[in-house]
């Protein structure tokens, strides 16, 4: 963590015709935000201007900076990633939308990757019209996997002690079985073993995963995946010193509320897990990006161009999504500290003493 005392959290505005801009200028119009963190927000001055008249109350206060040194920590830094004019239309599909939501994140993930920042939380973008020779990745867990050059991720949503993990992420229903592999849960199941230790300050995480098929296969009856990929995963997962149990039927497992017993679930598809995720999780899930060198947090909802501009957005998530990083940054730090050379911490006095001490 660079800046010990207080973190800096970095937020990428996402489309700027969604609600992202409007829940960034929602959660810093308390200034106890301020006591929090220091944010960043990386966006343009006239995008954040336009979305302060769509906010009833808004009392949100920034400076402009350039210059990551000249961080005011009692105040909302405005990291200004382009100057020019931009038509803002709230609710609306457009490229132009697209490019500059596309800019906003890779001005802050250049930022993270140059520690300037200690943490991202991203505002929501548009799978379609993000795309572009430039940017060319079906969300924001692909993209940073490729930015930090990491083999795997795991994106995980998180409510309380309610995780769901998946396998895979937005492919296409009709592909999913022939991109669940035993190697593929294997290299989930260790990513996810180890986040729960070093974010969440889990010592010996229990994680239950799900089956692919309906009832879990029934015994073969339904598909063997269960018994060719997903047991053997599970069984080399133990191997590896981790408390890996199923495969469950999905659907009984939520029903029963067998989640409870579990830190963290591993779900086969986006789907089977998220679908009852964000029933139950009553809009204060949050996205979590584990398996990264960095801490990246998001809400777990989308632009929601129906009520974007109309001051009708619940900031819920999006401030779950703040508090979530802070708390992984310094859980992890307090991990890392734990885990140092002991011998560096040993005063020289207690050597000397070391003979008389002995028993």
């Amino acid at each position: 963590m660079t800046h010990q005392d207080k973190p800096v959290i970095g937020i990428s505005c996402g489309d700027i015709n969604g609600i992202g801009l409007e829940l960034i200028i929602r959660a810093f119009s308390d200034s106890r935000m301020m006591d929090l963190c220091t944010p960043v927000v990386f966006a343009s001055s006239k995008v954040v201007n336009f979305y302060k008249k769509t906010v009833a109350d808004s009392n949100i206060n920034y400076q402009n900076i350039k210059d990551f040194t000249k961080l005011n920590p009692k105040q909302v830094n405005l990291f200004n990633c382009w100057e020019e004019e931009i038509a803002v239309t709230p609710g609306q599909l457009t490229d132009e939308a697209g490019k500059y939501a596309a800019l906003s994140l890779q001005t802050a993930v250049a930022a993270l990757k140059q520690q300037q920042i200690d943490g991202l939380v991203t505002a929501p973008i548009h799978k379609k019209n993000i795309q572009s020779p430039e940017f060319s990745y079906t969300g924001h867990t692909p993209y940073l996997r490729a930015m930090f050059e990491v083999p795997d991720v795991v994106m995980m949503l998180c409510a309380g002690n309610f995780r769901v993990a998946l396998v895979t992420e937005h492919i296409p229903v009709g592909e999913i079985a022939r991109h669940i592999t035993k190697e593929a849960i294997l290299s989930k199941l260790q990513l996810l073993n180890q986040s729960l230790q070093r974010d969440f300050g889990i010592d010996t995480p229990r994680i239950a995963v799900l089956g692919l098929n309906p009832h879990a296969g029934d015994e073969g009856l339904i598909g063997n995946e269960e018994e060719t990929i997903i047991r053997p995963a599970i069984r080399e997962a133990k191997n590896k010193n981790i408390l890996a149990v199923g495969p469950y039927s999905a659907d009984a497992f939520f029903a029963r509320r067998h989640f409870e017993k579990f830190d963290a679930v591993l779900a086969m598809y986006h789907d089977q897990g998220l679908i009852p995720f964000k029933a139950l999780a009553s809009g204060e899930g949050v996205n979590y990006t584990a398996g990264l060198p960095v801490v990246r947090t998001s809400p777990d909802h989308g632009t929601a161009f129906d009520i974007a501009g109309k001051g009708k957005a619940d900031i819920s998530s999006f401030l779950t999504a703040i508090f979530e990083c802070i708390d992984i940054i310094r859980r992890r730090g307090q991990y890392m500290e734990n885990r140092k050379n002991p011998m560096k911490k040993v005063n020289p006095e207690v050597f000397e003493r070391l003979e008389d001490e002995a028993i």
